[in-house]
């Protein structure tokens, strides 16, 4: 998005820096000046930015937990424990990102002391964290939103409360070891500010930050400090204000922070969006090589701080269809390779259940940690759907081998045979009609059967076998707003749901595109037989007007339903 940018205020802060930064950060990095001495030298740590980046990968978050409000419990995590980063070690990450909100425990007027046991609990965790060999980036995470955001209105305090807070922090970790890196602020944003102000209020922070902590002495004199765009986002406007502040500072012994949860329609499951297509693809390659071409390939290390899918929810499975997934988290650790990026996977309880510390998806954890070194084959599907109804015929997949060959397919220990269970012809993947039989057995509606197919190398792609017929629909009435459809699923599964008027605009909360979020508007109960329209969809229906529901399910099945409200009531009727 084109943002208005006053060149008055650029201009003013290019003045004070003509390099490129590439050219500072080998500059400083020659003469050992100023902030930017040489590291004290620790063992099994690099002395510089880039090499500690790359000791870094991969990352993970623990979120939801420091940061919860109003405490360390209050969001359904347990409190940390030292366990925890053993677990983490174990599966193979280098480095854990602790978000914590400072307010939780913090005095609001000056001098904003921090309550002695709170600091004392983030540093047994922090220690924790050090004394698995962990790297650490430890931040100031909620209070962005709570107070920072009101420096606008408020500058003179937020700005004192932010320096008194950092001093506190720099002052309690001033000897950790330099595995411990400080990120100024996560996700910045500023109220009722112009463009120009963001910019000016951000760089102060950020400025701010790092004279506090360089000052504080000790390890902190050199240690690696981790500095945000606005709202943490990778917009190139946004990374180059970002490098205009670094290279003011003169030091290198900084890494940028930005976060990727992916194109925002996929995301969330919205207008349509239910495949990792071209576009989706595209929002990713087109990020990646803005940080690469801002900052890593001048020396600039990147920490990918957050990345995942925003509707990536233990708690609601189902939002963005689980091969889909896959295929994203297999090609952000590609782009982060090429890119020499750091990712921090966010986790706030919906990857490692942390009260038995196993991880709730194994296949979902195999294709992330595969994504670190290589490359996995995936398909265009891993649902193949068998219609009970008709006579079985053979299905196609579309194979994206991303590099790889295709060793072959197995079902269980066995392995299917090339040419009478399946044929390759290029990328196509055809299972036929024999192997299909043998593989839904007695043909009950839903998954019969589950099938590998394995590549030169990375993980398997397992593709489920489904015997299915049309969902059917029945009349239904609701009451407050919101309607339970009876649904007979037989075997398939919802995909997305368009809702229009008799004109052909969109209805519901997303006037902007006929398909309306999923889970938000519209979401399938299976175990109760039902698709549920909740009020949130129908507080932004008209009221007497009949809205067009377009089904979609991911057999390419589609079916319609019209819904009216009348009052408190709504009806619903199958067509």
């Amino acid at each position: 998005m084109d943002r208005t940018r006053p060149l008055s205020w650029r201009g003013r802060l290019r003045q004070v820096v003509a390099l490129p930064l590439a050219l500072v950060v080998a500059g400083v990095l020659a003469s050992g000046t100023a902030s930017g001495a040489a590291p004290e030298a620790e063992p099994g740590v690099p002395s510089g930015a880039m090499a500690v980046a790359a000791a870094m990968q991969p990352s993970w978050n623990l979120g939801n937990s420091l940061d919860a409000i109003p405490d360390e419990t209050a969001w359904g995590n347990p409190p940390a424990t030292r366990e925890l980063f053993e677990t983490l070690r174990a599966q193979g990450f280098r480095s854990v990102r602790i978000p914590v909100t400072w307010s939780n425990a913090q005095s609001t007027t000056a001098p904003y002391t921090i309550d002695a046991k709170f600091m004392g609990r983030v540093k047994q965790v922090v220690d924790w964290a050090l004394a698995e060999n962990l790297y650490v980036v430890l931040n100031m995470h909620h209070d962005s939103w709570q107070w920072i955001a009101t420096m606008p209105a408020d500058h003179d305090n937020v700005l004192a409360r932010f320096t008194s807070t950092w001093t506190q922090i720099a002052t309690t970790f001033g000897h950790s070891s330099r595995r411990l890196l400080f990120e100024s602020v996560n996700e910045p944003t500023f109220t009722n500010a112009d463009d120009a102000q963001k910019v000016r209020l951000l760089n102060e922070l950020n400025t701010s930050f790092h004279r506090v902590v360089r000052q504080s002495g000790g390890r902190n004199a050199t240690r690696l400090l981790v500095l945000p765009t606005q709202v943490c986002t990778p917009d190139q406007g946004l990374m180059d204000d970002l490098a205009t502040t670094m290279e003011s500072l003169r030091d290198p012994n900084l890494m940028a922070t930005v976060h990727f949860y992916g194109f925002w329609p996929f995301s969330v499951n919205i207008a349509g969006f239910t495949r990792f297509d071209e576009t989706v693809q595209k929002d990713m390659t087109d990020t990646f090589a803005r940080m690469r071409d801002t900052f890593t390939s001048k020396g600039v290390p990147v920490y990918l701080g957050e990345y995942a899918l925003l509707a990536y929810d233990y708690t609601r499975p189902g939002i963005i269809e689980r091969g889909e997934v896959l295929k994203y988290f297999e090609a952000v650790g590609n782009e982060a390779r090429k890119s020499k990026v750091v990712t921090a996977l966010w986790d706030a309880g919906s990857f490692l259940e942390r009260h038995t510390l196993q991880w709730r998806d194994p296949d979902v954890l195999a294709q992330i940690k595969s994504s670190w070194t290589t490359r996995s084959g995936t398909a265009s599907s891993d649902l193949v759907f068998v219609p009970k109804s008709t006579p079985i015929t053979a299905k196609t997949l579309t194979l994206n081998l991303n590099g790889t060959s295709l060793r072959g397919l197995w079902h269980g220990d066995t392995r299917l045979r090339e040419g009478r269970d399946y044929t390759v012809s290029g990328d196509q993947l055809t299972l036929t009609a024999t192997a299909l039989t043998k593989l839904v057995g007695d043909r009950a509606y839903g998954v019969n059967s589950t099938i590998e197919a394995r590549f030169s190398r990375g993980v398997p792609w397992r593709i489920n076998v489904i015997t299915n017929d049309a969902p059917v629909l029945s009349d239904a009435t609701g009451t407050a707003n919101s309607l339970t459809v009876p649904t007979r699923f037989q075997g398939d599964q919802l995909a997305t749901m368009e809702a229009e008027y008799a004109d052909g605009s969109a209805a519901g909360p997303a006037n902007w595109t006929r398909f309306q979020e999923f889970y938000t508007t519209v979401r399938p109960d299976y175990p109760g037989g039902a698709i549920v329209l909740p009020p949130a969809f129908f507080e932004a229906v008209r009221e007497g007007e009949p809205v067009t529901l377009t089904f979609h399910f991911w057999s390419g099945a589609e079916l319609t339903y019209q819904v009216t409200t009348s009052g408190a009531s709504v009806t619903g009727t199958a067509s």
